[in-house]
């Protein structure tokens, strides 16, 4: 049975050219979009002030930081995805589960983002022809799923666009990425300038106290936080799908530490400023850009910011929610799933989950989507960083990550210790996320568990990490160093 293809194979040498700037640049490419500023003013929507919302983002991200850089280690050392490392820990065949959750969590981001790129396409029809309005507004075709026709017929077309580009390669759109995360970063800086004249400036925008009521700003700080740190938790499992490609470890992890936090912090600034400013210029609170550009008005501001809004966001999606979907899904079967075989699932996944749904309140895109898929990424990181450093201590024999009957063969391709350990780490948080998710649970569900779940990510991480770290121990399950160590690359 063949367990590679020219997708996952170790990157060979020549084609490991990624410097500091490429990683410094991936990340403000993929920081700088809608969901950065919507997770921002969400948490000033459901109640702190600018500076706790602030803190919160920039220590979410410093924390993810950390396992982002040290799962990254993997890729650039041995030249092989995340896929492929999970195989080290859960076994050849094991590691198809971690893919598939990372993929499905994927999925429902490529679904999110279509939307937002879709929103704003029907933002760009209006203000272009306005008299479409009316009759693609019909309140009866929404109630069967939840939107109207015209923000379907945004969402179709962009979903449209985005397959094309996966069907032609990411490498298609390289000249889109050049410009348009700088274009979406210039046009926030712009609507925070707008928001500054129409406010009277920062004394009024920034003066909107945390309305969280006394006693109960640890309940919202810390699944907010749990939220900031799930928000990047899957690219720091798949981090090794885009270091892969680095020359050095100084090269991918100064990137990261350069571009990551600071790009982050800016735009969210950005999203808090401007969000706390609405109440004072339009008397409501406005979380969400897209409903906040169509309420500026103005033709000419509406082309340009949707259209750049559309180009931005295709950009991102592309990037963070193909590549490692794409990669998962060619995992369950390399000879027959091909990478763009595996962005083609996903980009049918993530329409069929109706990703509006998702992002429909602030208290659900924080709380359900984030925390809640969280919950599930933080164990399999926990594993993969105390596999990786704590066991075999970053030695890995490439060539039997590859074949059956080598050193991750375990039990019939399993891992069964990482396999238990991972099912802990999810277990023990999911009455927590049933009481959220389904409101009508939640007082079935004890405050002790409910309070669990706030911590998702943190408490998955390190019970399933350490859970697998003392079954591996104990079973004798990792490979002798010896041995593990024969494909080990000097660069490392």
């Amino acid at each position: 049975m063949s367990l590679t293809n020219e997708d996952l194979a170790p990157t060979p040498e020549a084609a490991r050219t990624w410097k500091l700037w490429h990683f410094a640049a991936l990340w403000v490419g993929m920081a700088v979009c809608i969901p950065t500023y919507t997770m921002a003013s969400g948490l000033i929507d459901q109640g702190m002030s600018w500076q706790q919302a602030l803190a919160c983002v920039a220590l979410g991200n410093l924390i993810v930081l950390v396992p982002m850089i040290l799962n990254a280690h993997a890729g650039t050392r041995y030249g092989i995805p995340f896929p492929v490392l999970a195989r080290a820990s859960f076994g050849v065949m094991g590691a198809n589960v971690p893919a598939v959750l990372r993929a499905l969590v994927a999925c429902g981001w490529f679904g999110i983002q279509t939307w937002l790129g879709g929103q704003a396409l029907w933002q760009l029809l209006v203000a272009l022809a306005p008299s479409v309005e009316a009759p693609l507004t019909s309140a009866a075709f929404q109630g069967a799923i939840g939107i109207h026709p015209g923000e379907l017929l945004g969402f179709a077309v962009f979903w449209a666009i985005n397959l094309h580009f996966i069907l032609k390669g990411t490498e298609s759109i390289k000249f889109l990425e050049s410009w348009a995360a700088p274009f979406l970063l210039v046009m926030g800086l712009v609507l925070l300038g707008w928001a500054y004249a129409r406010a009277g400036g920062f004394g009024p925008m920034l003066s909107q106290p945390s309305r969280i009521p006394e006693g109960q700003f640890l309940s919202v700080f810390a699944p907010g936080l749990t939220a900031m740190v799930g928000f990047w938790a899957t690219l720091s499992l798949n981090i090794p799908d885009f270091t892969r490609y680095a020359r050095t470890q100084r090269d991918q992890a100064v990137g990261q530490a350069l571009g990551l936090p600071a790009t982050m912090v800016l735009l969210s600034f950005i999203g808090v400023a401007v969000t706390s400013a609405t109440p004072v210029i339009f008397g409501e609170l406005l979380w969400d850009p897209v409903k906040l550009v169509a309420r500026i008005g103005g033709a000419f501001v509406m082309v340009l910011a949707m259209l750049g809004l559309s180009v931005a966001t295709l950009s991102t999606n592309l990037a963070a929610n193909v590549v490692s979907p794409a990669n998962d899904f060619s995992n369950l079967a390399p000879r027959r799933i091909s990478a763009r075989a595996g962005g083609v699932i996903t980009a049918i996944l993530g329409a069929a989950i109706l990703p509006w749904k998702l992002i429909e309140s602030s208290k659900g895109y924080i709380f359900t989507w984030l925390v809640g898929y969280s919950a599930l990424l933080g164990p399999i990181g926990g594993i993969l960083i105390a596999d990786y450093f704590l066991l075999r201590k970053m030695r890995l024999e490439v060539d039997d990550l590859y074949r059956r009957g080598g050193a991750y063969e375990f039990q019939a391709g399993v891992n069964w210790r990482a396999m238990a350990a991972l099912a802990v780490g999810v277990l023990i948080n999911l009455p927590g996320f049933l009481a959220e998710a389904v409101p009508s649970m939640k007082d079935a569900v004890p405050e002790v568990l409910r309070s669990i779940y706030a911590y998702a990510w943190f408490v998955g991480f390190l019970v399933s990490g350490g859970l697998h770290a003392l079954l591996s121990l104990a079973g004798r399950a990792v490979p002798t160093a010896a041995r593990a160590g024969r494909g080990a690359r000097a660069a490392g």
